[in-house]
């Protein structure tokens, strides 16, 4: 069993910041990329960003230069940095991984998610 924890999510004013992060824990061989979605109210789900377990990173075109994603590979954590927030950014935020749970299998993981909030 794997399990994806979000953190950090809540009510901030518009131009504000907010940091998620993300736990995974259970029986993790390893961690290959993690990352975050995105989903407002009517609307799919959809990419934010992702890190690499090698640091190699992507954005979407409409975080790009505001939104920062890290990670810590010891503590199988994920971090999203977001700053200068925007009422568009207001969203439920999941956390996903694909990661390796044995030697030879993987599979993909979602978060249970957290809500960020932005007024404007």
């Amino acid at each position: 069993q794997v399990q994806l924890v979000e953190s950090g999510g809540g009510l901030v004013q518009a131009g504000g910041s907010l940091r998620l992060s993300c736990v995974a824990s259970g029986s993790i061989f390893s961690i290959n990329t993690m990352g975050w979605y995105r989903q407002a109210p009517g609307k799919q789900r959809e990419f934010v960003a992702s890190i690499t377990s090698g640091g190699r990173t992507l954005f979407a075109n409409s975080v790009k230069g505001r939104f920062t994603i890290s990670s810590n590979n010891a503590k199988n954590t994920v971090y999203l940095q977001m700053n200068s927030l925007k009422s568009e950014d207001t969203a439920f935020y999941y956390c996903n991984a694909d990661l390796n749970y044995s030697a030879y299998d993987a599979s993909e993981y979602w978060g249970q998610g957290t809500q960020v909030t932005v007024s404007a």
